[in-house]
């Protein structure tokens, strides 16, 4: 993951002057997505082999997106807790479903890291729980589980009410996308999309299911998307900064 070489520290369209950033390349990527973390840190994530020279011009188009995207985030994370940029978080915000979890730790000589649902809606790590890795992994694996729970009936459900026919579910953590759907009308949607208010989450789901009809983004395809969700490009235009609802350590 290589830093920006520029180091500057003032950003508005007036000045037009670059914020600080990050550059990740991905084998998944297709194109190049630029993120703004909760922390106001940018991460552009580039294909591999993608001329990094390019990426201040693509920072300077979209400069009225970044510094709005920065001052919303400001005003977001103004009563926030440290837990949020935390490398083990206290609590797992799911907007999908206005639900927050609490995370307790409990130390033990144990070798093995071990989570299990304690509450309603409390989860417990017990063993090792320094190793940050692992205690992110293990969550990252419950929200695999609990996307499946979660989203699996709401898409069914979707799809039956606005008659666009799936294959197959399947749930993973992509960097890159927040779902896809294949020629075989299997749709693969990302754990990640628990973090976003619902109003997006049912967006991204008529996205993939008009794409069981048109693989591509032509212009009858987005003529479908439009009749199954009216008004979509106001949350076309909002999904976009989706990334900002997703918390720093599940990323990492």
């Amino acid at each position: 993951m290589a830093d920006s070489s520029e180091q500057l520290e003032l950003f508005s369209p007036e000045t037009a002057v670059l914020p600080d950033y990050r550059i990740r390349e991905s084998d998944r990527a297709r194109h190049v997505s630029i993120k703004v973390h909760l922390n106001g840190q940018i991460e552009v994530v580039v294909p591999q082999g993608f001329d990094q020279h390019q990426v201040p011009e693509l920072l300077y188009r979209r400069r009225d997106w970044l510094w709005r995207s920065r001052q919303r985030l400001a005003h977001q994370t103004a009563g926030l807790t440290d837990n949020h940029f935390e490398e083990k978080p206290g609590q797992i915000e799911v907007r999908s479903r206005h639900q927050t979890w609490q995370v307790n730790y409990q130390p033990a000589t144990t070798r093995t890291l071990a989570m299990t649902q304690s509450g309603p809606q409390t989860l417990l790590l017990r063993g090792p729980i320094d190793n940050s890795a692992a205690c992110g992994d293990l969550l990252r694996q419950w929200l695999s589980r609990k996307a499946r729970a979660e989203f699996a009936p709401w898409l069914r459900e979707l799809s039956f009410v606005i008659n666009l026919p799936f294959s197959r579910i399947s749930i993973r953590g992509q960097k890159t996308r927040w779902a896809s759907c294949s020629s075989n009308k299997n749709i693969s949607l990302n754990y990640k999309l628990l973090f976003l208010p619902p109003e997006l989450v049912h967006y991204v789901f008529v996205h993939e299911l008009c794409h069981t009809v048109h693989m591509n983004h032509s212009a009858a395809f987005w003529q479908l998307v439009e009749e199954k969700q009216p008004g979509h490009q106001r949350f076309r235009d909002e999904i976009r900064d989706g990334w900002q609802y997703v918390p720093r350590w599940v990323e990492d």
